[in-house]
């Protein structure tokens, strides 16, 4: 069932979800609707293909929360990619997804200079953070695609999920920075800077993280 994407006007916050849709018009519709840099953020799994309009606040917390992170790594002098919203599809398991941001962080050098990710030759990002204030299906597809580590804020949590032998764990600590407690700082930072504002509160984080030498690394 081809889709045209001019019928898909979804207003921010809503989701659609349809069912029956073949692996090819899921992956004709990804090319136009890339083509016309169409803001919906699309999920495919075993025919059901989800798609999803982002509210504004959805995209301030992705935001501000990528941007914490980018802090972490920075000030600890490690090489990271950013790929937003990258669509992680692989077409053997017939399984894509588009996170809100994603890192490649230990794997960097093996993506770095390249302009198209392929999931069946290059490793998935390292971590995958998703805003889930919508409460979108997500399926599996993390899972199957072998994302070692995935953020879900609902708009007051921070659930960490970390990939053990397939199947996602949740965990109280974070693989990437096992040594500060994101699960709490991150969200913590994040209403502070609806209250004190995005610059004021990423100086004080980058302070925050400068200061404590167990979480900063000068070499």
């Amino acid at each position: 069932m081809p889709i045209n994407p001019a019928q898909l006007n979804l207003p921010a916050g809503n989701q659609l979800l349809l069912q029956d849709i073949s692996w090819k018009d899921f992956d004709d519709l990804h090319e136009e609707l890339t083509e016309h840099q169409s803001r919906l953020r699309i999920s495919y799994s075993e025919g059901y293909l989800e798609l999803m309009s982002p509210l504004a606040v959805h995209e301030y917390d992705k935001n501000i929360i990528s941007d914490l992170i980018k802090i972490i790594l920075e000030e600890n002098g490690i090489e990271f990619i950013t790929l937003g919203s990258l669509t992680l599809k692989n077409n053997l398991a017939q399984k894509a997804v588009e996170p809100d941001e994603c890192f490649y962080i230990q794997h960097e050098q093996s993506v770095r200079g390249k302009d198209r990710i392929d999931l069946e030759v290059d490793p998935p990002p390292d971590l995958a953070l998703e805003i889930d204030i919508t409460h979108r299906s997500h399926f599996d597809n993390y899972q199957v695609l072998g994302i070692p580590e995935l953020w879900r804020f609902d708009g007051n949590n921070l659930n960490i999920l970390i990939l053990d032998t397939g199947i996602y764990h949740s965990s109280t600590t974070s693989r990437q920075f096992p040594d500060i407690r994101v699960k709490e700082i991150i969200p913590d930072y994040l209403a502070r800077s609806k209250i004190e504002g995005r610059n004021k509160t990423m100086q004080a984080f980058r302070h925050y993280i400068r200061s404590n030498p167990a979480l900063h690394n000068h070499g």
